[in-house]
């Protein structure tokens, strides 16, 4: 388990450095404790994580807190808040700068390479809470139909996704909130705009290709990529793009068609592409190449249509595939937003807001974990082995909880070992107290 030591190391030298509200007396218990504690309750994806460790602790003397997170000492939950409510989630750039590196290893780079192993970058956007009762200085508002005024927080996310591929592997976000000097709120846009300003260089490594909605198809976002030498990929709504469409209407189009069997039956998938298009009126407009996209049934009836402008080169030979790297920007609705919000991850759960930066530490926490579980599951075998067993019977992460509110295991080799194998070793269950 080098992968993940190495990984649980990093984050521990980041909490360390977090800043300490405390006056006076610093205390017993360790910035690095603080942040470790918050973030082993989303590894495990248990939100009664840290009750169970104090228990076992009670019993045995340590708790897996120690042994396999690497916390000398488990503070309360509400002690948790109150420390992290002053760290800015910027610290945590160096981890997720770590998974950017690794998506370098082999393993990851087939995963996830495309279009001549390019790293396809979706980006969205995601509100992550909302309520009228509770709000901080970073808190967005909006006024209901009802008159009454809602406080949330939202974030930009940038996502690696590859079509054919379940996985996902989601970046340093960019939360939404308003900026120092400004009148208006902040958007999207805005967000995207500072995202690509503070990663896209650090990413050139990975030859990236960013994905997107309508949104971003504008010319001030896609003069940030690429002035960069990036390329992008975004989708093109005639409602949103006059100019274009103006421009385009009555033009040649280069056609391509291909016959796809669809088991007794087939489907036509129908390519229409046009090179050097304006993205908006004025002579210093960008310029991109428009392509339309549409899936025809055997009846010849359109059951699919789109349409995406790009920064890449379009031909017959490829067109097919921009289109099926263009369409992949669904997976960080499907693929990350989904199960972040549905599956164990719990992102819009309120597990603490605060007075300053909690909520979005704690938001960056749980993006961090998911993505350090994407990488396990593709790069570190004793983890893969586990995940693969576990499948076979119930959830995974609920095998975790239960082994490990029972049993303190002296290093994730062992608990992953156990999982795999459905059994415990019984020196570990012999282990005396303060062993």
């Amino acid at each position: 388990m080098e992968i993940l030591a190495s990984l649980l190391s990093g984050l521990k030298a980041v909490c360390a450095a977090f800043p300490d509200p405390r006056k006076g007396r610093i205390g017993n218990i360790a910035m690095a404790d603080f942040g470790l504690s918050a973030f082993a309750m989303f590894f495990m994806q248990c939100a009664s994580f840290l009750s169970f460790q104090r228990t076992l602790e009670k019993g045995q003397g340590r708790s897996n807190c120690q042994t396999l997170f690497g916390i000398e000492k488990i503070p309360s939950d509400n002690y948790i808040r109150g420390m992290l409510d002053e760290a800015d989630p910027a610290l945590l750039d160096p981890c997720f700068e770590r998974v950017e590196q690794l998506l370098h290893e082999p393993a990851l780079n087939e995963a996830f390479g495309r279009l001549g192993g390019r790293m396809l970058i979706a980006l969205d956007g995601t509100e992550y809470f909302c309520s009228q009762k509770i709000g901080c200085p970073h808190c967005q508002t909006r006024k209901r139909s009802n008159g009454k005024v809602e406080s949330y927080h939202s974030m930009l996310c940038a996502t690696g996704v590859a079509p054919g591929h379940s996985k996902v592997a989601p970046l340093a976000p960019e939360f939404i909130v308003k900026q120092d000097g400004a009148e208006k709120q902040d958007c999207e846009r805005n967000a995207v705009k500072r995202w690509l300003m503070k990663h896209s260089a650090r990413l050139k490594s990975l030859s990236p290709v960013y994905l997107g909605d309508d949104l971003f198809a504008c010319q001030s976002v896609v003069e940030r990529i690429t002035s960069n030498g990036d390329d992008f990929i975004f989708t093109c709504k005639e409602a949103s793009h006059k100019a274009l469409y103006d421009f385009i209407d009555g033009c040649a189009f280069e056609r391509h068609e291909v016959k796809i069997r669809k088991g007794k039956t087939h489907e036509i998938h129908r390519y229409r592409f046009i090179k050097k298009v304006p993205l908006r009126d004025g002579k210093d407009a960008v310029l991109a190449n428009w392509i339309s996209f549409q899936i025809l049934n055997a009846k010849g009836e359109v059951t699919y249509k789109t349409a995406l402008v790009t920064s890449l080169t379009v031909s017959k030979a490829n067109v097919a595939e921009i289109v099926v790297c263009g369409r992949a920007r669904w997976k960080i609705e499907n693929q990350s937003f989904n199960v972040l919000k549905n599956h164990g991850y719990e992102l819009e759960h309120n597990f603490g807001h605060g007075e300053n930066y909690l909520a979005m530490t704690l938001a960056a926490l749980n993006l961090l974990t998911f993505a350090w579980h994407t990488v396990l599951d593709l790069i570190e075998p004793p983890w893969r082995k586990a995940r693969e067993a576990a499948q076979k019977q119930t959830s995974f992460f609920a095998h975790l909880t239960t082994l490990t509110s029972f049993v303190v295991f002296p290093a994730w080799s062992d608990l992953l070992e156990a999982l795999a194998s459905f059994t415990i070793p019984p020196h570990l269950l012999s282990v005396q107290k303060n062993e």
